[in-house]
């Protein structure tokens, strides 16, 4: 079973509750890279506004996403999730491509739907019928990352005899994250990887949601192994200074090689760590978990 962690973006994600700089971002991607993990995510937002109204400013994610493919040289880069709602499907192509050469094939393009009103609604961004212009927009990706030429006349997006040049030379993995039966059936047809978060240890919810998959992909006739299973857990350092708003679900760093059996037991292929905090250090934790002797 795969590792990976997931890099500072904004809001309180920097050292002591700030807004990260590229110097943080820079620092978990390195340590990851250097201590054995597998891949290194980072999410997808203009901004998050929360429920008493505070706003959180966020950086341009594929931008670091792309810094970060510059600087590490073996783990897998991975979006979690690009929003399709912020990008053309057709730039959204190129720049998975450009961005996979620039890594030496190692980018999981995963994308999702999106789903946070505030930040659609400052960019005049429209938020009627998500997951229609989601189906539109993955077929248009989905087929021109895979090398074919795509003509598509929808009701959201148009390409005529759109192609990648230069093509990636190899398949680049789709992942997606949802749950609900219409995203399920998009999974099944065009995901080459699935996402389900955020949990502490494993749960009834998540056999609930590993079952969905399953069901999705028999009724798809597709073999139960075609759909990769990536579970998003949240991890804490109980060592370091708390984070300013501590996640319920977390479990504690040293709990972590427990959870990792039980997760693998369950079926997980690609386990995302939520690390609080986002630190070297809680990563470098997190990579003797992976290689503990019960792992």
């Amino acid at each position: 079973m795969k590792i990976g962690v997931m890099l500072p973006l904004g809001g309180e994600d920097g050292p002591g509750g700030t807004m990260p700089g590229w110097k943080d971002v820079r620092a978990v991607a390195e340590a990851a890279d250097q201590s054995g993990l597998d891949s290194v995510w980072i999410a997808d937002h203009f901004l998050y506004r929360d429920p008493e109204g505070r706003v959180y400013g966020m950086h341009e994610s594929w931008t670091l996403l792309s810094a970060v493919a510059a600087i590490t040289t073996r783990v897998e880069l991975g979006n979690m999730v690009l929003c399709a709602s912020f990008r053309d499907p057709g730039l959204t192509a190129k720049m998975a491509a450009t961005l996979d050469e620039v890594s030496g094939g190692r980018l999981i393009l995963g994308v999702g739907a999106g789903w946070h009103d505030p930040e659609y609604e400052a960019f005049g961004l429209p938020t009627d019928h998500r997951v229609g212009r989601f189906e539109e927009w993955l077929e248009i990706v989905a087929r021109l990352v895979r090398g074919e030429t795509v003509t598509y006349d929808g009701t959201y997006h148009k390409v005529v005899e759109a192609s990648l040049d230069p093509a990636p030379p190899h398949r680049i993995p789709i992942l997606i994250a949802g749950h609900r039966p219409r995203m399920m059936s998009l999974i099944a047809q065009w995901a080459d990887a699935w996402n389900t978060a955020w949990y502490g240890a494993p749960d009834a919810k998540v056999e609930e949601r590993l079952e969905t998959l399953r069901q999705a992909l028999e009724t798809a006739n597709r073999p139960d192994d075609a759909v990769a299973r990536t579970v998003g857990i949240i991890v804490r350092d109980p060592d370091q200074p708390a984070v300013p708003d501590p996640d319920p679900r977390a479990i504690a760093v040293q709990e972590l090689p427990e959870a990792l059996a039980a997760y693998e037991k369950l079926g997980a292929d690609h386990l995302i760590v939520s690390p609080e905090p986002m630190t070297a250090r809680t990563v470098e934790l997190i990579a003797a978990a992976k290689q503990s002797p019960n792992n």
